[in-house]
């Protein structure tokens, strides 16, 4: 059974604030999902430790 947890990033682009839901039985995921204010790409790299900590790098096409 997968357990999910959310976070919270910011839009690289615009800098709204943009909650995530984090499949938490995935080590590590790395996907692109538009925001939800500018609708701009946003690549995510989503890392999640035995203790089911997340980080997540949040990065525009261009890498910023």
């Amino acid at each position: 059974m997968s357990s999910t947890n959310t976070t919270v990033i910011h839009c690289p682009s615009c800098g709204a604030q943009i909650e995530l839901v984090i499949d938490c039985s995935v080590p590590f995921q790395e996907y692109i999902e538009d925001c939800e204010v500018c609708c701009r790409p946003i690549i995510l790299a989503v890392s999640v430790d035995e203790d089911e900590q997340i980080s997540v790098d949040a990065r525009d096409e261009n890498g910023g």
